[in-house]
C-alpha cells in the first residue's frame, strides 16, 4: 500500500521553485529533513513510498553528472513515477528555441523539471517562465540539493544542527556557497578556510551574515585552514578544480596546495569530528586517501544520503503541480 505524506507537508507555505537555500523558508528545510528521514526509514525497511504515482520529472543535463542524476532518476522511479532525461542535443534549445518557450510547453507535459547547468541566471529564467516547479540540480553560484542533504548526514550522526561548528577548506566553490546559505538558516558556525582570491560569492555571505543574526549562526571567511578547523564539528572540502576550470589547474593545485585536508590538519578538529566530501575526490590533492577512507569519513553516507533527501524534495514540490502563471 502506498504511503502517505505527512499533513505538516501542505500547512507551510512552500517556494514552487528550489534555486537555492537562501531563498527557502527554514520551516521548509525543517519539513524537507523530517521527510528525508521517514523515506530512509522506509527504504530501509523495505517499505513501499509510492508517493508520486503517474508523475513525470523532467531532468535537463549541461553537466555532467553521476550523484545528483542517479539520485533523482532512481529517486523517482521508487517514487512510483518517471524520470525522463533530456539530452539538450535532443530538444530544440540546441537549434535556437527559447528557454521561454521552452519551459512553458514542458510544464505541460511535466510534473517538474531538475537543471544541472553553468550560469546560475538559466535556472532563474527556467523558474520565471515554467509552471512546474524547477530545481536546481547545480549551477557554478550554487548546489543547494547537495547542501541540504549534507544537512541530513550531520543531524544523523551528531543528533542537532544549532550550534555545531562546520568548517570548510579548499576552493571557494558553488558548494561552500549552499553550505554558507545551510549553516545560516539552521543556526550553525561555518569557518571558510580559503586563499585570497578563492573566497565565496561575497552577496552570499553578507545575505547569510544577516540570517545569521536571526538563528545565532555564525559566518566565518579566514585565510588559515589551521584557525578555520580548530574545534570543529565537521570538516568538510571539495574539488579543487570545478567543471569549467580545467585551464587553471596548475595555478589551482600550486595555491590551494597548503589548504588540503590531511591528517595534520583533521587534528586540529574535534575528536569525534565528521569529515565530509561531496565527490567526486581526487586522491593527493584536496584530500589524502587516508583521511577520506578513514574512520571519520561519512561521505559514503553523505553519498547515500543524497538519494533521500533528493525524493524528499521531489515529494515536497511534486505532490500537486503549482498552478498556472
Amino acid at each position: 500500500m502506498a504511503g502517505k505524506a505527512p499533513r505538516t507537508a501542505r500547512s507551510i507555505a512552500y517556494a514552487k521553485d528550489l534555486l537555492d537555500v537562501a531563498a527557502m523558508p527554514r520551516a521548509q528545510v525543517d519539513a524537507l529533513l523530517r521527510l528525508a528521514a521517514s523515506l530512509k526509514a522506509k527504504q530501509r525497511q523495505g517499505t513501499p513510498h509510492w508517493l508520486l504515482p503517474g508523475k513525470t520529472l523532467g531532468m535537463l543535463f549541461q553537466k555532467p553528472s553521476t550523484r545528483t542524476r542517479v539520485s533523482f532518476e532512481a529517486g523517482m522511479n521508487q517514487l512510483g513515477g518517471h524520470a525522463l532525461g533530456l539530452p539538450v542535443g535532443d530538444i530544440q534549445l540546441s537549434r535556437g528555441e527559447t528557454v521561454a518557450d521552452t519551459a512553458r510547453v514542458l510544464s505541460r507535459y511535466l510534473d517538474g523539471i531538475v537543471i544541472r547547468t553553468y550560469d546560475h541566471a538559466i535556472v532563474e529564467e527556467w523558474a520565471q517562465e515554467a509552471t512546474m516547479p524547477v530545481i536546481n540540480g547545480l549551477t557554478d553560484h550554487s548546489h543547494p540539493c547537495q547542501a541540504l542533504s549534507d544537512l541530513l548526514t550531520i543531524h544523523e550522526i551528531k543528533g542537532r544542527l544549532k550550534g555545531l561548528s562546520l568548517a570548510y577548506v579548499g576552493d571557494g566553490n558553488n558548494v561552500t556557497n549552499s553550505l554558507i546559505e545551510a549553516a545560516a538558516k539552521m543556526g550553525m558556525r561555518i569557518a571558510i578556510g580559503c586563499p585570497v582570491g578563492y573566497q565565496p560569492d561575497q552577496h552570499v555571505i553578507d545575505r547569510a551574515r544577516i540570517e545569521a543574526e536571526r538563528t545565532g549562526a555564525a559566518i566565518e571567511v579566514l585565510e588559515n585552514p589551521q584557525v578555520a578547523v580548530k574545534e570543529a564539528d565537521v570538516v568538510y572540502t571539495d574539488v579543487w578544480i570545478s567543471m569549467g576550470r580545467e585551464r587553471e589547474q596548475a595555478r589551482r593545485l600550486k595555491t590551494l596546495a597548503p589548504y588540503q585536508l590531511n591528517g595534520r590538519l583533521l587534528q586540529r578538529a574535534k575528536p569525534d569530528a565528521i569529515v565530509m566530501h561531496c565527490l567526486p575526490a581526487h586522491r593527493g590533492e584536496e584530500i589524502t586517501a587516508d583521511v577520506l577512507e578513514g574512520p571519520q569519513s561519512v561521505v559514503i553516507d553523505q553519498a547515500e544520503n543524497r538519494l533521500h533527501m533528493q525524493k524528499a524534495i521531489l515529494v515536497q514540490l511534486l505532490s500537486s503541480k503549482k498552478g498556472m502563471k
